[in-house]
């Protein structure tokens, strides 16, 4: 489900870029809310809850979103063991408002 992945990789880029950059740190009740929204989204998808629970606790499910995730942000220029170049994609996607954005604030 397209959907569900993309955001799904949208929260691991976040969560990255919070590990990665000290200006920028994860807004946790934002990030359980847009969890309770995909989880409704997929039941009305019709994803039964364990389902849904079994997806996001499968370890190789969160490797292979992390993996996804260290992609992209290579894409977008991230070099891990240089902080500053998370925390430029983390203040781009905040100043987008951007799913990444809203599920981070800066901390400058």
């Amino acid at each position: 489900e397209q959907h569900i992945n993309e955001t799904l990789l949208q929260g691991f880029i976040a969560d990255a870029i919070d590990d990665n950059c000290d200006t920028i740190s994860a807004r946790k009740m934002r990030a359980l809310l847009a969890l309770n929204e995909l989880k409704n989204y997929a039941l009305d998808k019709g994803y039964t809850r364990d389902e849904i629970k079994s997806f996001v606790t499968d370890k190789t499910e969160k490797a292979r979103g992390k993996a996804e995730a260290a992609a992209r942000l290579a894409e977008l220029g991230a070099e891990q063991g240089k902080p500053e170049t998370y925390c430029a994609i983390g203040e781009a996607e905040i100043a987008k408002d951007s799913l990444i954005g809203q599920l981070l604030r800066s901390d400058k």
